[in-house]
């Protein structure tokens, strides 16, 4: 009776099993969002919605929750993390740092945000993504030229920021014309991870101090060093958002009418909803996630891969790439995509053609080398994951039998040989009968 309990508890949890991460369908479907309190759900209820709306199966919990797990035996429950608990000083049940560190690292993303309560667990973990905020708890970001013009003159701590990333794959094809606002934390990029970008810039005016108080000294955080929203793709190609301000995905300024200062333009609308949902289609590998496959490669005229080559034969190599649209592979179109004939440096690198159908290919010949190659292809690219492809292959020189009797080149020598043997047989007859 068990047994039979078992296999069909297997066959009713198959269907969701199917939904989950993998190769073929990359976009996350199920989330853990940790919330360090339940308020935060109804308060940012249209970015939730809108994940929702494109089918994830989000799992909202208390960050202190004793009963929180993300993997048991190695398995994970969740694709994904967003961390909506700035002031969450210990995670509950068998979440650590650690934890969070190694879902990321086996390959799943996060969104991380956090705010002027930022705690040192969250500031932990983000320092260990490559991001960096400000030391002082009481500090935050204050721009006295490019902050949000309201009713009532503030401390300038509202920021209307529209320094965002060039790159259509990170923030959306659809140009972003609303400043976006921003209030919270700042935070620097690790310059020793060449990994982390900057998503949303402050303005070269723009400073981290407290508000509360003088400054007695320049503050240590400046105009552009100052990120304000960044992203992370591991070499993994797990996807990190990591943002100064949980209010940037709030309904409030979602909803909220914007105008920079210095700025006659007042927009109806903030930018913040595209942008968060441009991010999140980004980080949820919707957009920018690539495969390749029919990797293939043969001598001209022929179709069949061969066991090895032989020096200075002549082949054609082709692979297929597909991006992932969020629904479906499409065929992914570029013209920078290289491929090296490897053997401890490449020997040759030729630029693959394409049929804009995703194949791509190249014809060249063997070099006069002979060896164990490699086919390489390291493709990288700002906001797409990585492509790393290699085929080794032996490259054999010519046999005994396979050169050719009378090379052309040789007729000097073959000419020099005979004409030397003529003029010793005409001395030799000479020599011999001459009185």
């Amino acid at each position: 009776m068990s047994k039979s309990v078992v296999f069909f508890t297997l066959i009713a949890v198959l269907p969701f099993l199917c939904r989950a991460f993998s190769p073929e369908h990359p976009t996350d479907r199920k989330i853990l969002v940790l919330l360090d309190d339940f308020a935060i759900k109804s308060s940012h209820s249209l970015f939730f919605k809108s994940l929702q709306s494109r089918g994830f199966d989000l799992d909202f919990k208390l960050a202190d929750d004793p009963k929180i797990s993300l993997q048991r035996y190695g398995r994970y429950f969740y694709d994904a993390l967003i961390l909506f608990a700035p002031t969450i000083e210990r995670f509950g049940g068998s979440i650590d740092p650690a934890a969070v560190l190694d879902f990321v690292d086996s390959g799943h993303d996060l969104i991380l945000a956090a705010d002027s309560n930022g705690s040192e667990l969250i500031r932990a973990i983000a320092t260990e993504c490559g991001v960096d905020f400000d030391e002082d708890p009481a500090a935050v970001v204050i721009d006295h030229t490019g902050y949000a013009v309201s009713e009532t003159e503030g401390d300038h701590t509202l920021i209307a920021s529209d320094d965002l990333i060039k790159s259509d794959v990170i923030v959306g094809s659809r140009k972003i014309e609303a400043p976006i606002l921003f209030q919270g934390i700042a935070h620097t990029l690790n310059p020793a991870n060449s990994l982390v970008l900057k998503a949303l810039s402050a303005s070269p005016s723009a400073y981290s101090a407290n508000p509360k108080s003088k400054l007695s000294s320049p503050p240590q955080l400046t105009g552009s060093a100052i990120s304000l929203v960044s992203v992370i793709q591991a070499r993994n190609n797990a996807r990190i958002l990591i943002s100064g301000s949980l209010s940037l995905f709030s309904n409030r300024f979602f909803k909220s009418g914007v105008q920079k200062a210095g700025s006659p333009t007042r927009y109806a609308k903030s930018g913040n909803e595209q942008f968060s949902i441009a991010l999140s289609n980004w980080v949820f590998h919707e957009r920018g996630h690539l495969k390749a496959v029919n990797v293939r490669h043969h001598k001209v005229g022929e179709a069949d891969e061969p066991a090895m080559y032989r020096i200075n034969d002549e082949l054609e190599y082709s692979v297929e790439i597909y991006e992932w649209s969020g629904k479906a592979w499409e065929p992914y179109v570029t013209d920078d995509v290289q491929v090296q004939f490897y053997m401890m440096s490449p020997y040759v690198l030729k630029t693959l053609s394409t049929d804009n159908k995703g194949r791509y290919h190249t014809a060249f010949k063997v070099p006069d080398v002979y060896g164990v190659f490699q086919f390489k292809v390291e493709y990288q690219k700002l906001g797409y994951t990585t492509l790393s492809l290699s085929k080794q292959i032996p490259v054999r020189p010519f046999r005994h039998n396979e050169y050719e009797r009378f090379i052309p080149t040789a007729y000097p020598y073959y000419g020099s040989a005979f004409s030397m043997m003529a003029g010793f047989f005409i001395f030799t007859i000479v020599h011999l009968y001459n009185k």
